[in-house]
Parts: C-alpha cells; sequence; structure tokens
C-alpha cells in the first residue's frame, strides 16, 4: 500500500495535471485498469482508454485548479477542489469532491466525483 505521502503527492499530481496536463498527461495518472465515475450515478469509464477519451474535452480550454483540502486512510483519498475553466466565452467554476483509490505505486484504481449542475458556477 503506497504511503499517506506518496497518495497525498499523487492527488497533488493530479490536481495540476488537470490544470495544466493534456487528457493523455492526466490518464498516465490511472491504473491500466481503473474505473471513473464523474460525477458519481453517471456510468462508469473503465479503463486507461476510456478515461483518456473523458479528459480529451478538457484538452480544448484552458483551465486553472486549486486543491482545497485532502484527507487519506489506508489506500484512499477524498479532497475538495476547485476547478476553473476559461472557454474564452465564459468562465465555469466548480468545487468537486473526489474520493480515489490508489494501487502500490500511487496510480489512480478508482475516481468518483461528487458534484450535481447545482455545483457549477457560470461567469
Amino acid at each position: 500500500m503506497p504511503s499517506i505521502a506518496e497518495i497525498r503527492s499523487a492527488v497533488a499530481r493530479y490536481v495540476a495535471t488537470v490544470g495544466t496536463g493534456t487528457s493523455a498527461d492526466i490518464a498516465a495518472l490511472y491504473a491500466d485498469d481503473a474505473t471513473l465515475e464523474d460525477p458519481v450515478g453517471s456510468p462508469p469509464h473503465v479503463g486507461r482508454e476510456a478515461i483518456e477519451k473523458f479528459y480529451s474535452q478538457l484538452d480544448a480550454v484552458r483551465n486553472t485548479t486549486e486543491l482545497l483540502t485532502v484527507r487519506v486512510a489506508g489506500n484512499t483519498a477524498a479532497f475538495l477542489f476547485r476547478v476553473v475553466t476559461d472557454t474564452g466565452d465564459q468562465r465555469i467554476s466548480i468545487e468537486p469532491i473526489d474520493v480515489m483509490t490508489f494501487d502500490e505505486q500511487a496510480r489512480i484504481t478508482s475516481m468518483r466525483a461528487f458534484w450535481s449542475p447545482d455545483d457549477v458556477t457560470l461567469t
């Protein structure tokens, strides 16, 4: 099992990569057979290829991110972060709570994002 420090580092790397990386960069943080449910209740994306496709919508926009808080227990982290997306026409802000599990190499094995349309702010 990864250490608390390794999981905290993996979470920080994920948040930073969502802000500055490509969909391929983000997907590379996941284990090959990982699952992603974003938002919770939507059909899960399974496997790195499907996860990269999910994140590909971010490749055409500019994001800034900020990690607000993180808690780690065992191989699981729950964290609150802010994502601000600039589409050119508007800014979209959301603060999801993500819950992730990690393998021995601190790669993401599952991610569940807790948010709804009520949590999105447009400016």
